[in-house]
């Protein structure tokens, strides 16, 4: 999916919130960057970069438990929210990128 709108804030429309099912993450291309967009069980929305660390697996391929992303290579965990790693044997975090939603449009921000 590509980006469909991009606000002062630097936020970009990444998805539709109807589109993605509570508990599963998914791979979202934008702005030239792969991004792992999730979806707890509780409701909260979360992306992180869709590569992981240890050997270049693709998140958004691997399954959402509770927070932690593990990756469908080796089993390396990362935080939905934080990006920190949750699980050996990544050692190095992704990054992690604010999330939020309105109405039915899901937004990320990619800037600083």
């Amino acid at each position: 999916m590509t980006a469909l709108e991009q606000t002062a804030s630097g936020f970009v429309t990444v998805a539709r919130a109807a589109d993605i099912e509570p508990g599963t993450v998914r791979v979202i291309e934008v702005e030239g960057r792969s991004l792992c967009l999730g979806l707890t069980e509780d409701g909260e929305w979360g992306a992180i970069d869709n590569v992981c660390t240890h050997d270049g697996g693709t998140l958004g391929e691997g399954e959402l438990d509770d927070t932690g992303v593990e990756c469908p290579r080796h089993g390396a965990r990362f935080d939905l929210f934080t990006g920190r790693v949750l699980a050996l044997p990544a050692v190095r975090p992704v990054n992690a990128y604010q999330t939020v939603v309105e109405g039915d449009e899901v937004m990320v921000r990619l800037g600083t």
